[in-house]
């Protein structure tokens, strides 16, 4: 998401960021080149001539010429609109979900992933708000549409209504409003059947819908990919049913992300949610302020430790932790880390999250690197014996010659996982002494490498990495040391 935008901004602002001083001329130059760039990444003309508008009269104010470092108070200037442009600061109000059962409209046009969204957006609910949620399926036109919510509902958790053949969508509506006030539901989802948004029989058909239950929430699921159709989409839908908010589906495969960056300016409805992915966990929700980060190489810290609390045992990395307090770090303990960001998204959803990590990410592209490296170094792990685990230093060359032939891989391949196990031990015993902040500040910090702090991919000057400010990463996750060290795809 971005990446493309991403990529050309952070040239931009490079060359803006090591002048000393800025002309008018340095900013029209670049503001030029972010315009061009909005636009290649599908933004609305009117939103990216704005948009451009905004940030020259407030460069060239006094704020930057008397700023010790201009360039990089231009930066800041272009990261606040973009904020502005997505949404706003703290743009994200919690759903309205109270006085249960609160229905929440799920609409949208054919194929852009409702079905699927819906039952994430359960799964969301239920597990993070500790919501009991009933769905319900009203698309009684395309075939086993009832049968793919029950199924997915069955994957997430989350109970749906059971079939009854021959009723409309307005019928399954209200019973399941009904079924989910006796039985003591949180929240009912419903479902709505994908429809052109010139189809008028369908659209009159889900305003019946939203006239018989009054819902709390009615959410439009747009495609990504689709670019600036999906802010035409919104005004269509808003303009005849009413919608309080968006979900972005598929922005994982869209490098340009110009509808996200419209959708807000163009509508006047927040972006709610954005979709990441196929896996019922892909569904993240949509903050202003950290997606202008991201798309400006800032990452977005908050985010990264958002994962890694989602995906951490507390028992597990209470652990860890006291194992690492004590310097003891062993192939178990390795495995578990990279097993950990394998579930947070791997190199690529890490990377992303990383302040100033977008050129050391280009980088691993070219080099080859990819989570494949991980899975290759979690198998040589596993092609060892539980002491080899425990004791790392027991392996000489004919016991390496057994583990990476067991794993189907070279030698080569083995010692290279030794040395950033021998790393990242040293990193442990150094840090254990410092408590659970410096610990996990110095993990984090090693996944960097030396020279991360101030690197070129930093357009603000950020540090690249967590240490000497920031948030630290939950107890238990400490990231693996030496990029170099992870091995090349074949």
């Amino acid at each position: 998401m971005f990446e493309n935008l991403s990529d050309r901004l952070s040239g931009v602002f490079g060359k803006l960021t090591r002048q000393g001083a800025l002309s008018d001329d340095d900013i029209a130059t670049a503001l030029r080149e972010v315009r061009v760039a909005l636009l290649e990444a599908d933004v609305s003309l009117p939103v990216a001539r704005d948009f451009v508008k905004r940030v020259a009269d407030k460069a060239r104010g006094q704020a930057v010429t008397k700023s010790v470092t201009p360039g990089q108070q231009v930066v800041k200037i272009v990261h606040d609109e973009l904020i502005h442009v997505l949404g706003g600061e703290g743009a994200l109000a919690a759903m309205r979900i109270d006085s249960p059962p609160a229905p929440i409209l799920m609409v949208g046009l054919q194929g852009s992933g409702k079905t699927t969204t819906t039952a994430k957006l359960a799964r969301r609910l239920k597990e993070r708000e500790g919501k009991r949620v009933l769905m319900a399926s009203l698309d009684t036109r395309r075939p086993a549409a009832m049968e793919q919510l029950a199924v997915l509902g069955t994957q997430v958790g989350v109970d749906t209504l059971p079939i009854v053949p021959g009723q409309d969508a307005v019928a399954i509506a209200r019973r399941a409003k009904q079924q989910a006030t006796l039985a003591g539901y949180d929240v009912v989802m419903l479902d709505t059947a994908g429809r052109l948004h010139v189809d008028d029989a369908l659209m009159a058909e889900v305003a019946a819908v939203r006239d018989a239950t009054k819902p709390h929430e009615t959410l439009l699921v747009v495609d990504g990919l689709t670019g600036q159709d999906a802010v035409n989409v919104a005004e269509q839908f808003d303009g005849r049913v009413g919608i309080s908010g968006v979900v972005l589906t598929r922005m994982d495969g869209d490098g340009r992300g110009g509808a996200a960056l419209s959708m807000r300016a163009v509508t006047g409805k927040p972006i709610r949610f954005v979709g990441l992915g196929e896996k019922m966990d892909a569904l993240e929700e949509f903050h202003p302020e950290r997606v202008a980060g991201r798309i400006l190489g800032m990452g977005d810290i908050v985010a990264l430790v958002e994962k890694a609390q989602e995906t951490l045992e507390a028992e597990a990395a209470e652990r860890m932790m006291k194992r690492f307090q004590k310097g003891q770090f062993n192939m178990n303990d390795l495995k578990g880390q990279l097993e950990q960001m394998l579930k947070m998204g791997g190199m690529q959803g890490l990377m992303g999250m990383m302040p100033g990590m977008a050129k050391m990410q280009r980088q691993m592209d070219e080099a080859g690197f990819d989570d494949t490296v991980l899975r290759r170094q979690i198998a040589l792990i596993n092609s060892m014996t539980k002491k080899e685990r425990r004791s790392p230093d027991l392996l000489q060359a004919s016991r390496k010659k057994r583990i990476a032939a067991g794993a189907g891989l070279e030698v080569q391949e083995l010692n290279r996982l030794l040395k950033m196990h021998r790393q990242m031990a040293d990193v442990m015993k150094k840090m254990g002494g410092m408590g659970k902040k410096g610990l996990m500040r110095g993990g984090l910090g090693a996944l960097l490498g030396k020279g991360a702090a101030g690197m070129p991919g930093a357009p603000m000057g950020g540090t690249g990495g967590l240490p000497g400010g920031g948030p630290a990463l939950p107890p238990g996750m400490a990231l693996p040391p030496g990029l170099s060290g992870l091995g090349r795809k074949k």
